[in-house]
């Protein structure tokens, strides 16, 4: 039996679905507030699984046009907000990763330059990258986390991102983004597979593999700068 493209139901279920994800950044949130990090980058995860699967649920179920009246980007945007920007920078400063005073620094940058930039609206290019370093500080936090450089290192890449989130360097989107896209995936699978490696050793208390921490890096150095080597080579504006 088909399942209607055009239900109502149907279509609100995916806002249901997208709004979960506020339930998922709660239980992160809990998580970083009882310095539980392994748990809460989880959650994180799981609420990054949910963005990555509404958007094309959306578009398949035609949620624009059937619900016209409820903006999914607006919801999904509230929700990316958090569990992309906000609670990655509490984490920094609930971890001691960095001193107080670089935490509140960084938490600063974090939370200031992801709101200006969802209120830009010249944040999408016409080959669907980013404009500027995206709202991708889960992953970017995530990264220092597993790799564990020294805190000027760390805030250092803070700074760095927080300052490209100004400029006219393009980051790709790995689903979206035409161009090179059947590679950027395979790199983003590698990049999950080694996350959920390091989140199930740092579960049971276990050492993260070499092997994982380069991987990691590796995969997390191509996600950052591979739209920059595109816009370069004029395959992507």
């Amino acid at each position: 039996m088909a399942v209607p493209r055009h239900s109502p139901f149907i279509a609100f279920a995916v806002h249901i679905f997208t709004a979960s994800g506020a339930f998922w950044a709660f239980l992160a949130l809990v998580a970083a507030a009882e310095s539980r990090f392994t748990a809460m980058w989880f959650w994180l995860g799981v609420a990054l699984a949910v963005d990555g699967l509404d958007g094309p649920l959306a578009r398949y179920f035609n949620v624009k046009s059937v619900l016209p009246n409820w903006s999914g980007e607006t919801l999904d945007n509230i929700i990316d907000y958090v569990t992309f920007a906000l609670i990655p920078a509490f984490a920094l400063y609930q971890s001691g990763f960095l001193s107080e005073y670089w935490s509140f620094a960084s938490a600063a940058l974090i939370v200031c330059t992801s709101a200006i930039y969802y209120a830009d609206t010249r944040m999408k290019s016409r080959s669907n990258c980013f404009v500027g370093f995206p709202i991708c500080w889960n992953m970017l936090v995530f990264t220092l986390w597993v790799i564990e450089p020294n805190w000027y290192i760390a805030f250092a890449v803070v700074l760095v991102s927080a300052i490209l989130t100004f400029s006219p360097i393009l980051f790709v989107h790995p689903v979206r983004v035409k161009v090179w896209r059947p590679l950027t995936l395979s790199v983003f699978a590698v990049w999950s597979i080694c996350g959920g490696i390091a989140l199930y050793d740092g579960y049971f208390g276990l050492g993260v593999p070499t092997v994982v921490v380069i991987g990691i890096t590796v995969s997390g150095l191509y996600l950052y700068c591979i739209g920059a080597v595109l816009q370069l080579k004029g395959a992507v504006q």
